[in-house]
């Protein structure tokens, strides 16, 4: 083949499996990177057990747990563990792999089918002066038995599905829904150099063939060089980018492992993360309501959210991609861009050099996650004890100062000058205010969603919040994010229509069905499920069903996955498929008896079936799985009602209005229910208490407009009235109940 030839079809050729050529190829011209990498915990992320990898104590070693005896020890040159299989007996289990290094190591055992476990017992990998050289149990105040889970043997602790992606290289999971085995492979056990960078075959051949000058990336997939040059303008103390950062490319294949997120399909190097994982937003209880880190979300949904990276800061400014290592130690590392003669110094942290002197113990706060793994949040935020106040998130004064509360906190900032100037306007006080269902921060919100200043994820998230409020507006909201350009905003208004007309749902994202993002395109497929194709013209039927053929065969590529089962029983009952929905939900029982949606979902189809009893008995193990859930206890409540027995029914329906928080369905019902079957002035009285807690909610207030004049408060009732023509001013009907009130008042 002809030189030039070669080249062409090198940077041509697609990607294959075989194009991965290991670490150890590149290390013969990346010497430096390579020898960075050694010993990194990309480097030791999933290991086999020696010697020399397995750090725990298995010299006969016991540990007891929830009634059970673990015991670590050795057989010849094998590792075992003994301890409760799936069937909670005592069984001997040679671990096949060891996972991480620090501060913790867990050991992978097999099962049948293919799987590989994550043992709940760790050991606990820091020094003894530390508290660290134990066995301990990652869920210690949990008692987890051998039917729960959250089990080692249960679907939540499966390497196969939730571990392997993120602790190998090229990773295919290979789950077969038809046998429910795995037959998983790696190209190499570590987090290695093709992990990040993608396969690297045709660089070197381009290398050897000398044709590496002047080919994008060298010839990998993926550029990953977006760190800049930054300088210092003069006079100023904060460092500027040179350049402006114009794609998210960087971090997007860091996010991959290091977000909260869901697999879609087969991982592509240099695409947008939507197109390959269905990405978390800011909501809870993944997030306090400010945005910080609450559950374990793996950094980037707090990263994207800061001031660094809008100004453009990627990962590899403050990381060395290859060791893992910060850029510099201490402060050093923002020193590169804060000026430490102003930054590091009393008068910006009013403390003497040592705790609390230091950058991160205020800016970015630490959770500790699976014992004694401290994770910082990296939003990098100013603490905000008013918030705490407000909101009841933490801050980082109260995190060093934690016998003294966020009133303390915040006196103590003024003390030095510094006084929060936007406490009663703050993005997540109008948020969360929206949230528990006060609808008069929607127009707070609704500008949040429109604020280019905010971050991309900030907003997404606000939009997703507002869509969920039942805004009149909400078309016209999301109708312009639809047709923009960034894709994390555009998957947000799609979720955020959800609620909308099923019709006028499909003119709004029918231009979305062939959207480039795929996380997008299966978020509408979700949400057009369903649109009956045989009423659609020809053209637009076909792309229809093509996009519902890909849902389909992305998401029974993780039929392994609880919530997976769930999403498609929704989506084959959405599509009039109730068999197959049927069999979406025992599928996703089956894997998890503690699900309760699908519990929830399947006697819903049981009693749309007209299987009242299956029904009943589907809600009744539900109940006894989840005794204080307040959607049992809705569920059940309403199908009390229909079976006419109003006594139970209110009982039902108030244990779940009191156990309501954030939301208002299940009290509306139940004060509904209330003057249904006989007793309006306990429905106002109930309505009022909810309008007091969640005002502006058009439902609530057109039922206490009906209910209070009904039991003669017309005064009160015209008053509701009012409130209503204010919310919706061009409303006839609701100026027309107004003006009848006032006219019975008068």
């Amino acid at each position: 083949m002809h030189p030039f030839a070669l080249l062409l079809w090198l940077l041509a050729a697609p990607a294959l499996a075989s194009d991965y050529l290991g670490s150890e190829r590149c290390a013969d011209c990346h010497e430096a990177e390579y020898a960075a990498w050694r010993g990194s915990h990309h480097d030791l992320a999933m290991q086999r057990p020696t010697p020399a990898t397995v750090l725990g104590d298995f010299d006969d070693a016991r540990f007891s747990y929830n009634g059970v005896e673990t015991r670590f020890f050795r057989r010849e040159d094998a590792f075992i563990v003994r301890t409760d299989g799936p069937d909670g007996q005592l069984t001997d289990y040679e671990v096949a792999y060891v996972f991480g290094v620090d501060p913790l190591q867990q050991y992978l055992l097999p099962l049948s089918d293919g799987r590989l476990q994550a043992l709940s017992i760790a050991w606990d990998s820091r020094p003894a002066s530390e508290g660290g050289q134990r066995w301990y149990h990652l869920y210690p105040d949990e008692a987890v038995a051998h039917n729960d889970p959250l089990h080692w043997t249960g679907p939540y602790q499966n390497w196969n599905a939730r571990c392997a992606e993120c602790h190998s290289t090229d990773v295919h999971k290979n789950y077969s829904a038809a046998t429910g085995r795995y037959d998983t492979t790696y190209e190499e056990i570590d987090v290695a150099c093709e992990a990040c960078h993608g396969p690297g075959a045709r660089h070197v051949a381009l290398a050897e063939g000398d044709h590496l000058a002047g080919v994008a990336a060298g010839g990998f997939p993926v550029d990953l060089g977006q760190r800049g040059v930054w300088a210092f303008p003069e006079g100023a103390a904060i460092a500027r980018r040179g350049a402006p950062l114009t794609d998210n490319r960087q971090i997007d294949n860091c996010g991959r492992c290091h977000a909260r997120r869901g697999t879609l399909g087969d991982y592509h190097y240099g695409a947008d993360l939507l197109d390959t994982h269905r990405l978390s937003f800011l909501q809870p209880p993944l997030y306090h309501p400010d945005g910080q880190i609450l559950d374990e979300v793996y950094v980037y949904g707090s990263f994207v959210q800061s001031k660094m990276h809008l100004a453009g800061v990627v990962c590899s400014n403050c990381h060395e991609p290859h060791s893992n290592a910060l850029r510099a130690p201490g402060n050093g590392v923002c020193a590169q861009c804060h000026k430490p003669e102003v930054y590091d110094s009393t008068a910006h942290h009013h403390r003497e050099p040592g705790p609390g002197s230091v950058c991160v113990d205020c800016h970015m706060p630490a959770t500790t996650y699976m014992g004694v793994d401290a994770r910082r949040d990296h939003s990098m935020r100013i603490p905000r004890p008013d918030l705490s106040l407000m909101l009841g998130t933490p801050n980082a004064c109260n995190g060093c100062h934690d016998d003294r509360d966020a009133a303390w906190a915040l006196a103590a900032l003024r003390d030095r000058g510094v006084t929060p100037g936007d406490t009663a306007s703050h993005p997540a006080r109008t948020l969360h205010r929206l949230r528990q269902g006060d609808r008069r921060a929607a127009d707070a919100v609704r500008a949040q969603v429109s604020n280019p200043s905010l971050a991309p994820l900030w907003r997404a998230t606000a939009l997703e919040t507002f869509g969920n409020s039942g805004d009149r507006r909400l078309a016209e909201t999301a109708a312009p994010l639809l047709a923009g350009e960034d894709p994390l905003l555009r998957l947000a208004a799609v979720r955020s229509i959800a609620a909308l007309p099923l019709g006028q749902r499909y003119g709004m994202l029918r231009p979305l069905i062939n959207d480039p993002v795929a996380g997008v395109r299966l978020e509408v497929a979700a949400s057009l499920a369903g649109v009956p194709p045989d009423r659609l013209r020809g053209d637009e039927r076909a792309a229809l069903e093509d996009l519902f053929e890909a849902y389909l065969a992305i998401q029974t590529e993780h039929a392994d996955m609880p919530s997976v089962q769930l999403q498609l029983g929704v989506f084959h009952s959405a599509r009039g498929a109730l068999p197959a929905a049927e069999g979406a939900y025992r599928e996703a029982l089956r894997l998890n008896p503690l699900l309760v949606p699908a519990h929830l979902n399947l006697a819903d189809l049981l009693r749309v079936t007209s299987r009242e009893g299956e029904a009943r008995a589907q809600l009744e193990r539900a109940r006894a799985i989840a005794p204080d859930s307040g959607d049992v206890l809705h569920a059940l409540g309403l199908l009390a009602i229909r079976a006419g027995d109003s006594e139970q029914a209110l009982a039902l329906l108030a244990g779940a209005a009191e156990r309501e928080t954030g939301t208002t369905r299940h009290r509306y019902v139940h004060a509904v229910a209330l003057h249904d079957l006989g007793d309006p002035h306990a429905a106002v009285r109930a309505l009022r208490q909810l309008n007091r807690e969640a005002p502006g909610n058009p439902d609530i207030l057109l039922a206490l407009v009906n209910y209070s004049a009904e039991v003669g408060m017309l005064r009160a009732a015209l008053e509701y009235a009012e409130t209503l023509v204010t919310i919706a001013p061009e409303n006839e009907a609701w100026r027309r109940l107004r003006d009848q009130l006032a006219g019975a008042v008068r």
